[in-house]
């Protein structure tokens, strides 16, 4: 029985991520102008980390910068992103939010409206909960993109090359927004007349409501964004 996870390459698997581009973070080291740092995804927190090693700031960051953002709040969804948060020397709140939305609400809930504005380094393709939320309930917030998603180039040869070895899976699971986008046609396509057997399940919330806007039919959702979490979904979904 297979289970095709579509999921982005983590932690060396296939060397620097390639979609990420590096951009110019100068109000990352003007944290006296800001209220405190939002993190919503690992894609975030490695731009940032590409920056301080492509502008030569590392020794600069870790020598005074980190630590007059720590004197505020940094806020993060999800534990991959808050380790690597941490491993930017920063003190991460919010891991167990699991969604930008719990987070809004938490945010809302700890600051005042006359604070400096909370800096967020964001994707290119985010959802506009956060600063929405934000918005309507007078929380200053300024953001900046610094990575662009895209679709990998070896995506559908990839994908039919999967189908062709393994034949149609089980079950797919679909890690984020950006990965429903990019893959679903492919996987459409390449199951035929068997998609309908496939148990699909999500990572989270977010990725469900994307597929469910899709038009699919989604067998289960981790309790938590966690492999462990869906594993036991995807386990029990296949009974």
């Amino acid at each position: 029985m297979q289970v095709l996870l579509l999921k982005e390459p983590r932690d060396g698997e296939s060397g620097p991520d390639p979609y990420i581009k590096v951009a110019t973070l100068l109000p990352l080291f003007q944290p006296e102008k800001h209220g405190g740092l939002i993190f919503t995804s690992p894609r975030a927190v490695e731009a940032v980390k590409m920056c301080l090693e492509a502008e030569g700031r590392r020794e600069e960051w870790y020598s005074s910068v980190k630590d007059r953002w720590n004197a505020k709040s940094i806020y993060v969804v999800g534990k991959a992103t808050a380790a690597l948060v941490r491993n930017l020397g920063l003190v991460p709140f919010g891991e167990d939010t699991g969604t930008a939305e719990v987070l809004s609400c938490a945010i809302i809930e700890r600051e005042d409206t006359n604070i400096p504005p909370l800096f967020f380094p964001c994707g290119s393709i985010k959802r506009e909960v956060l600063p929405t939320a934000l918005k309507d309930n007078g929380v200053p917030l300024e953001t900046l993109t610094v990575y662009q998603t895209a679709e990998h180039p070896d995506l559908e040869k990839n994908l039919r090359n999967y189908f062709t070895e393994q034949g149609t899976p089980a079950s797919v699971a679909f890690f984020s927004p950006s990965g429903v986008k990019f893959c679903l046609d492919a996987v459409r396509r390449l199951s035929g007349g068997q998609l309908a057997q496939i148990k699909f399940a999500a990572i989270g919330p977010t990725t469900q409501d994307a597929m469910a806007a899709e038009g699919l039919c989604v067998s289960c959702a981790a309790e938590k964004p966690t492999a462990e979490h869906l594993a036991a979904a995807i386990a029990k979904a296949l009974q």
